[in-house]
């Protein structure tokens, strides 16, 4: 990779060179972090070999093990990412599943968790569409998260979620359950990017709905964009511009239809996303039981928790962790 950004036809393509570099400096500073390690390893070990080393010098070199035992431990979990696409930045998509405003609110209660835990690893988020709820929460909506291994972390978050509560919108109190689907893709550099034919997309363009100003409701920004041999369709309404919209748009039809080739490649739909399945009891990967009693479950690695707010306001990476440990890609 280094060796390309010295070439004479390298800054030929703007956009390409800057994510190129971009990747380039993200890879110097986790190698950079290793070297700094085994450097004060190496110094460590030989100051463990020195003759005469009174009980102060020992006492320094216990404490200065402790803390790299404790950095390796947090470098040891970036050995788990295994996935093609694990560096790559993300796309969080959540559809309610039956059960109304229950499981619409569900939804958006969904969105908030993930948008709390990327905002807790310092990513950037952004809500690329969205659709309303008719009385409450959100029918669906998809969110573009770029940060460091951002795919590689969320990819464990695809799949079904489980609801258990008693209802705020029931005058009786009555438990009940809902349902969401959560589907997560690579957002991959123009690089990377798989190339489509003009002639294989079919492309709409309309007026954005909802709030976002006079330009949003005047202006036929919103895109819709259907892949006419896969059927795939996307829409996206975010941005300001037609422009916009329809690049974004773009970028996410490329996401689904790598998805797509890695799964056949592999003879597996489970691979990157997790099977598509509707979002209906029986097929959950994960429960949120908030009464009678308080867990979360992960249904795949039988990772459990009891501390239902602290993971609903995004403290979910003690599923992540458990979901990469297991080494499963489902």
């Amino acid at each position: 990779m280094e060796l390309a950004t010295s070439q004479a036809d390298f800054w030929l393509d703007q956009k390409k060179a800057v994510e190129t570099g971009k990747r380039l400096e993200a890879l110097k500073q986790e190698t950079g972090v290793w070297q700094a390690l085994l450097a004060e390893l190496n110094d460590a070990e030989e100051l463990a070999g020195l003759e005469g080393v009174d009980e102060e010098m020992i006492a320094n070199l216990s404490e200065q093990i402790r803390r790299l035992e404790a950095r390796l431990n947090g470098l040891e979990f970036y050995v788990l990412f295994n996935g093609h696409y694990d560096r790559a930045n993300a796309i969080v998509s959540i559809h309610a599943g039956t059960g109304g405003v229950e499981a619409q609110d569900w939804a958006e209660m969904l969105s908030r968790m993930y948008l709390r835990f990327a905002e807790a690893q310092g990513w950037q988020t952004e809500i690329l569409d969205r659709q309303m709820g008719n009385e409450a929460g959100i029918k669906k909506v998809m969110i573009s998260v770029k940060g460091a291994w951002a795919y590689g972390h969320l990819r464990s978050e695809s799949g079904v979620h489980r609801l258990v509560r008693i209802s705020p919108f029931d005058a009786e109190q009555l438990r009940q359950t809902s349902f969401a689907l959560v589907e997560i893709l690579p957002d991959l550099p123009d690089g990377e990017a798989l190339v489509i034919a003009e002639s294989d997309l079919e492309w709409e363009f309309h007026r954005a709905g909802g709030p976002g100003g006079q330009n949003v409701n005047k202006v036929s920004s919103a895109a819709r964009l259907k892949h006419i041999p896969s059927g795939i369709v996307v829409e996206c309404r975010s941005e300001r511009s037609q422009h916009q919209n329809r690049e974004m748009a773009l970028s996410i039809l490329r996401a689904k239809l790598i998805e797509r080739q890695e799964a056949e490649k592999l003879d597996d739909i489970s691979k990157i996303k997790g099977k598509t399945e509707r979002a209906e009891w029986g097929k959950q990967i994960r429960s949120y039981v908030l009464q009678p009693y308080q867990m979360v479950k992960d249904h795949r690695t039988g990772h459990t928790e009891t501390d239902t707010g602290g993971i609903l306001d995004g403290k979910i990476m003690g599923f992540v962790k458990a979901f990469l440990r297991s080494g499963r890609s489902d």
